[in-house]
């Protein structure tokens, strides 16, 4: 009996150290990991036009008239990734377009599009919604500078929120057909703006090699 007693005894202590040094199970996985590792608070998450496409703002959800931006890229530091299921939090502090043209009929060139009221708050959930919010009593803004042959006119478009998806197949973010209302600008300014626009791949550039963000 002390003989069994002793091998039960030393059998549930291996055990013990076994569950002590192995992985943490699935459960504990965060809801943004990037090379096989949980991004961190603080880390720096960026991501340009995926590919091959366009950044649009167009006057219409069907249409083509309006602003197309070849280049644009945005950066944001995580400031919570709890254990999936859940929803990672990032305070999106840059967000760039260029190589922008305009086919608005009396629009020569554009000059500028400019993102107003950074930071903004974007939460990534664990089913891939992606959500963008301006700070409290604030609005989601972007000026568009526009040349014209009267000259040089600013067109400023505001949207409360905006909702995008993320995919682990690319990596990706897409925003598709967000709408913005004009609040101010001429009449050569489109009444209402609709952004669409894929980034990939969203990369952890804190992390050595910048590998790419996948949601749990």
């Amino acid at each position: 009996m002390r003989t069994r007693s002793l091998l039960a005894l030393l059998g549930t202590a291996a055990a013990l150290s076994v569950s002590a040094i192995a992985p943490a199970s699935a459960d504990d996985t965060p809801v943004l990991t990037a090379g096989g590792a949980a991004v961190a608070t603080g880390d720096v998450l960026t991501a340009s036009l995926a590919s091959g496409t366009a950044a649009t703002l167009y006057s219409s959800a069907t249409g083509t008239s309006g602003v197309s931006c070849a280049a644009s890229t945005f950066t944001a530091s995580v400031t919570d990734n709890p254990t999936a299921p859940s929803a990672a939090t990032e305070s999106l502090s840059a967000h760039t377009f260029g190589s922008c043209t305009s086919n608005v009929i009396g629009v020569l060139g554009v000059t500028s599009v400019t993102v107003n009221n950074l930071p903004y708050t974007t939460t990534v959930a664990s089913d891939g919604t992606v959500t963008v919010t301006p700070a409290a009593g604030s609005t989601i803004q972007t000026t568009v500078v526009l040349r014209t042959l009267l000259g040089s006119i600013n067109c400023v478009y505001q949207a409360p929120s905006l909702t995008g998806t993320a995919s682990n197949t690319d990596n990706s973010i897409t925003f598709t057909n967000q709408a913005f209302a004009k609040s101010s600008g001429s009449s050569l300014c489109f009444s209402s703006g609709y952004f669409t626009a894929k980034y990939a791949p969203v990369s952890d550039t804190t992390q050595s090699g910048s590998p790419a963000v996948t949601v749990n």
